[in-house]
Parts: C-alpha cells; sequence; structure tokens
C-alpha cells in the first residue's frame, strides 16, 4: 500500500497523533477523512489541507454518527484504504480515593465507550468499505490501525479505567487481523509512550523535563510526526500484520 493515491480515514484527527498523521497522508499524496467533535479544530485542519480533506463532525460513541462518517469519507473520495484509530478520552481516578471517594462508574463506562467500543465501532465500518477495493498483488485490501497506549501493558496509579479500555484494543489486534484476513485486511495497534499532544497541554517545563527524563533515548518527547511516519511504515509494508509495537523510546513507567 503508497501513501501516494490512498484515502485514509482518521479519528481524533483534528489535533495530535490523528492531526500529525492526516498531515501526512496529505503531504504523501493521498487523501484523508478527519473524524473529530463539531468542537475541534477539524473544520480548520481540513481548510489547511484543501480538497485532499473532508471534516466529518462525529462522536465515536455515537453509532449514528459513526456509520454515517465513515460512509460520507467513503462516498466522497471513492473508496477507503486506511483506517487509524486515534480518538480517546484519558480521566484519571482511583478505584478509591485517599478520600474514602468511589471511582464514578460512569467515568469508567465512558472510558471504555470511546477509547474501545468507540474504535471498533469506526472499524468495523471502514472494512466493510475496505471490502469494496479491488485487491492489491497480495490480496491486500485495506489496513487498520488501533492507537493503544503505553498504559494498555504498565497503567499506574488512576489509570484503572483508561488502561482498560486501551488494553481491550491490544488484546483485538490477533483476532482481528484474523477475522479480516480472508477480505486481505491487516491490523496494527501502536502503544504510544509520552507524547506531545494535548494530554500535556498545561505541563510546565519540570515536569516535561521529568517526562522526558523517563525515556531512555532519545530523550525528548514524542512527536505526532513519530507516530505518522510509522502509519506510513505499516503501509508500505505489507509483511505487518497482528502485532503490537510500542513508540515510546524504551520508557518502561
Amino acid at each position: 500500500m503508497r501513501i501516494e493515491g490512498s484515502v485514509g480515514l482518521v479519528t481524533g484527527g483534528a489535533s495530535g497523533l490523528g492531526a500529525g498523521t492526516a498531515r501526512r497522508l496529505v503531504a504523501g499524496g493521498g487523501r484523508v477523512g478527519i473524524l473529530d467533535l463539531a468542537s475541534s479544530a477539524g473544520a480548520q485542519l481540513a481548510a489547511e489541507l484543501g480538497e485532499s480533506a473532508l471534516f466529518v463532525p462525529t462522536d465515536v460513541a455515537d453509532e449514528a454518527a459513526v456509520e454515517k462518517a465513515v460512509g460520507a469519507v467513503a462516498e466522497r473520495f471513492g473508496r477507503l484504504d486506511v483506517c487509524v484509530n486515534a480518538a480517546g478520552i484519558s480521566p484519571a481516578a482511583r478505584v478509591l480515593s485517599r478520600k474514602g471517594e468511589l471511582h464514578p462508574l460512569d467515568l469508567f463506562r465512558r472510558t471504555v465507550e470511546i477509547n474501545l467500543v468507540g474504535a471498533f465501532d469506526v472499524l468495523r465500518h471502514a472494512v466493510a468499505a475496505m471490502a469494496r477495493n479491488e485487491p492489491g498483488p497480495d490480496g491486500e485490501r485495506g489496513l487498520i490501525v488501533n492507537v493503544s497506549s503505553a498504559a494498555a501493558l504498565e497503567g499506574q496509579a488512576g489509570q484503572a479505567a483508561y488502561s482498560a479500555s486501551k488494553g481491550g484494543l491490544v488484546a483485538l489486534t490477533l483476532p482481528l487481523a484474523r477475522d479480516l484476513a480472508i477480505w486481505g485486511i491487516r491490523v496494527m495497534t501502536v502503544c504510544p509512550g509520552i507524547m506531545d499532544t494535548g494530554m500535556l497541554a498545561g505541563a510546565d517545563e519540570t515536569r516535561r523535563a521529568a517526562l522526558m527524563d523517563l525515556h531512555v533515548f532519545p530523550k525528548r518527547l514524542g512527536r505526532p510526526e513519530d507516530f505518522a511516519r510509522l502509519v506510513a511504515s505499516f503501509m508500505e509494508n505489507e509483511l505487518l500484520n497482528g502485532e503490537v509495537v510500542r513508540l515510546d523510546a524504551a520508557t518502561r513507567l
């Protein structure tokens, strides 16, 4: 699969890892559907990228909206080749706080609904569109890239909901690859570490320096373009399938 001429769909595409991926696809000669909340900067990003981009306001926890959005991207560009699930939330709450307060069940449920159920809903509609593609020389029709987290493998205190939702994406990787093999659709999952995205907004320089120090090498925060380059590698290397890849400079939390 080449970036040039491809059509991508990116959830959480208005900022952070998603926006970096959208820019990479368009810069490489592809086209992209950007799915994000109506309150996001999706419209501005699509305007920046021009006719090769389409913004569809979407809450991935809204089943009807997801089906409509995926259909809109496939209809606008005539096909769908790669789906990157980067939408997500990262709440922090202990199961039982030091004040004796219970973890809100609605918060746990909402996190799983967006990070795990939402990603699954998007990809199931995406693969239906990919299945209509003419297969490549080896039968390939598409690629799914799910964004998990290092927290799926090494969750910290306060990350029960987040780690559970992201761990679900890790567990889905191989079954999805096996399910979709008959259609020539590959599945990869990325576990980013400490990335310089909106989740670090407001962190002062002392905090940022401490986070960078956790990286073995290089001693810097991850960038959206690092993630986007990895997605491009997945697209171009057809033998990559059913695998979970850490993108974290050898960090162990």
